[in-house]
């Protein structure tokens, strides 16, 4: 099977795939820059995902997965393959305190929902941009709480064994952002987390709290990916570029916010070789003048 071929597999399952030929990444990205990419696909469900996985796999086309894109940089010169988008696959239940959730269900939506149902526990990821895939796969976290405190289990497609696997915390390896699911091999289909029984009011004004505190120290109205930086051990990762003189440094259209250090964001026209080389400056800047060597967290496709 070729790209062509696929176009035509994807074509016959009209009802189960979404897909954008030369599709552009601005629009798939919260960066908002990017080339082209070649295909992009939206599986409406777990299965219509799982069939495509296996599809490209044994067709050895080049693909990634990913959710709302909003950790992901595209290069300039586009990506040469199958991007698959999740952003369709939006189910959600409420079992007791158990809330289940499909990868491409943004996150805060899942805290929003959690807290209507009274369920205390989601609350710290109100206002984190990504989907639930991302999240797992991220151990993404704010404000004291990480996915790792509440998660059960996430059900996976294992690329290696081509089908679909249940893992629980603890084989899921969640770290500081990272597990098991980061080192490859393994894609999110959807998670269950563990939550408690609280009152909506309490919940809800934590959860406002929590985005006033966003909106007041981040800078929301620009694009970006978010942290652009692992937190490194010992420090402040936006304290160590602000203290580098790195604040308000700007390469084209892309800028180290004068808000949060930590956050590039895209002032307007800026490039993926502009958020790269201001990626690039900042860390041997930071080296240069405190030998700390800082983590990318956004990842480059």
């Amino acid at each position: 099977m070729d790209i062509g071929s696929l176009k035509s597999f994807l074509d016959e399952r009209a009802d189960e795939y979404e897909y954008t030929a030369d599709a552009d990444a601005s629009e798939l990205t919260s960066f908002r820059c990017g080339g082209k990419v070649r295909l992009a696909v939206s599986p409406k469900s777990t299965r219509s995902l799982c069939a495509l996985l296996r599809a490209l796999t044994e067709a050895c086309i080049r693909h990634d997965v990913i959710g709302l894109g909003t950790n992901v940089l595209v290069d300039d010169g586009g990506y040469d393959g199958v991007l698959v988008i999740t952003s369709l696959m939006t189910e959600l239940t409420i079992d007791g305190e158990t809330l289940t959730a499909e990868c491409g269900r943004g996150i805060t939506s899942c805290a929003s929902a959690a807290q209507k149902a009274g369920l205390s526990g989601f609350s710290f990821a109100f206002g984190i941009p990504g989907s639930v895939g991302g999240a797992v796969a991220m151990n993404a976290g704010a404000y004291g709480g990480e996915i790792s405190d509440i998660i059960l289990s996430a059900d996976c497609w294992d690329f290696g064994e081509r089908r679909i696997v249940t893992l629980d915390r603890e084989a899921l390896s969640l770290g500081y952002r990272d597990s098991v699911i980061r080192r490859g091999g393994l894609v999110v289909l959807s998670a269950k987390f563990g939550l408690q029984k609280g009152d909506p009011d309490a919940i809800f004004a934590e959860m406002t709290d929590f985005m006033n505190r966003r909106r007041e120290k981040q800078p929301l109205s620009y694009p970006s990916a978010g942290s652009v930086f692992k937190r490194a051990p010992g420090h402040y990762t936006g304290k160590l570029i602000e203290d580098a003189g790195l604040k308000g440094v700007r390469i084209g259209g892309a800028e180290v916010s004068e808000k949060h250090a930590g956050f590039i964001i895209n002032k307007g026209g800026a490039t993926a070789g502009d958020v790269k080389a201001l990626v690039e400056l900042v860390t041997s800047r930071v080296y240069e003048k405190f030998g700390v060597v800082l983590e990318r967290e956004i990842i480059y496709l």
